[in-house]
């Protein structure tokens, strides 16, 4: 599922809002573990780290949605240090650790939950991924005007806003909208659909 850009808060109907984390979009499975991003090239082998990390989920087939990140010191993701460690194609001496933060649930415990509510499919994810290292749940709030000021002020990607009750769709859905910081994405900063 796909996010509509917007430049703006939707100001009509009931919302959530997540932090965008400026990262690879992946889909998660852990039975057996692989990755696949979002232009469906096998990144299994990129981040090895994150299949010891998902070997603590419950035992069953699952598949997360979410941003494979380099976070900094102080939680912000750094796309630069990702692609650098993402060129290499695998785990190597000095590599920058990832984390997998999961914003979606499309299979729990081998059923597709894609025809769920978002708020069914969030709880199950926060479920799924509590006490789970490595892996970061990305929590919701309902006040997205809050959130984007956080944004701005500490000069984070952005927010996407989640339609309440909104199922989990193929392609671009105006159920999902990025909010992104003005000049969040620097001049010449190489971002392509891997």
């Amino acid at each position: 599922m796909l996010a509509v850009r917007s430049k703006v808060l939707p100001r009509y109907g009931s919302w959530h809002f997540e932090l965008k984390y400026d990262g690879y979009r992946m889909l998660v499975a852990t039975a057996p573990f692989a990755l696949k991003t979002r232009g469906g090239t096998d990144a299994t082998t990129w981040f090895p780290e994150l299949g010891v990390a998902l070997a603590h989920l419950p035992p069953g087939a699952h598949i997360l949605d979410g941003e494979v990140a380099v976070l900094d010191e102080l939680g912000r993701a750094d796309f630069n240090r990702l692609h650098k460690r993402a060129l290499r194609r695998r785990w190597y001496p000095g590599a920058d650790g990832v984390v997998l933060c999961a914003f979606d649930l499309v299979m729990h415990d081998g059923r597709d939950v894609r025809g769920l509510p978002y708020e069914d499919r969030k709880a199950r994810l926060q479920t799924l991924l509590a006490g789970v290292p490595g892996v970061l749940f990305v929590e919701s709030v309902e006040d997205g005007a809050w959130l984007y000021d956080a944004v701005l002020g500490l000069k984070l990607e952005g927010v996407v806003a989640k339609r309440a009750g909104s199922l989990y769709v193929a392609g671009e859905s105006p159920d999902w909208l990025k909010i992104k910081r003005p000049g969040s994405t620097p001049p010449g900063r190489f971002h392509r659909e891997i």
